[in-house]
């Protein structure tokens, strides 16, 4: 992605709200329907939103620990690594895409979602957009965070943006499928 920090601020925004709404139609089903599985091997929707939600937990505090010590932007633009582009591109949906294996302790399927955790999930957007709003003016090209699978990678703020909206994108999408809500 090659264009403006701006921009890419809005489109978290958009995916943020998008997600909210989204969410308030899960919040609106039954049990059964968000427990119900698509097929024996396939997420339900409360488990596609407990995956999120182990994301969130690790992504939430290390973008705030890198966010708060990030200089100023001095420039309005902002372009992915080759890496960070990657990893961004093969997280947002694709038609026909490839399902992807999840590492054990991101994988919902071997514990006991409750219902609880979309209200863990709603805290989180909430503390996304607030997150995203005060780092609106911070340098997302050079400050650089960890990522979930290796602490030696380190993406662009921007890049770790894109990644943990586009992956959230990705399960939001695989939960409205699993409850019936999307063909």
């Amino acid at each position: 992605m090659k264009g403006s920090q701006s921009s890419l601020y809005q489109e978290l925004q958009d995916l943020i709200t998008k997600h909210q709404k989204e969410l308030a139609l899960l919040q609106a089903l039954s049990n059964t329907e968000l427990k119900q599985q698509p097929a024996p091997d396939k997420w339900s929707a409360l488990e596609c939103m407990e995956h999120l939600c182990r994301y969130g937990d690790f992504y939430l505090p290390e973008v705030k620990r890198v966010g708060q010590s990030a200089a100023k932007s001095k420039a309005d633009r902002f372009k992915s690594s080759w890496l960070g582009e990657y990893f961004a591109a093969s997280m947002w949906p694709k038609e026909g895409f490839k399902t992807m294996n999840t590492f054990k302790n991101m994988n919902p399927s071997l514990s006991d979602t409750r219902m609880e955790v979309l209200e863990q999930f709603e805290t989180q957007l909430k503390a996304w957009a607030i997150l995203v709003a005060d780092l609106k003016d911070r340098d997302w090209q050079k400050t650089k965070t960890g990522i979930s699978i290796s602490s030696m990678i380190k993406l662009r703020l921007g890049d770790t943006l894109r990644v943990v909206f586009y992956h959230n994108e990705r399960h939001m999408r695989q939960a409205f499928r699993a409850a019936g809500l999307e063909s």
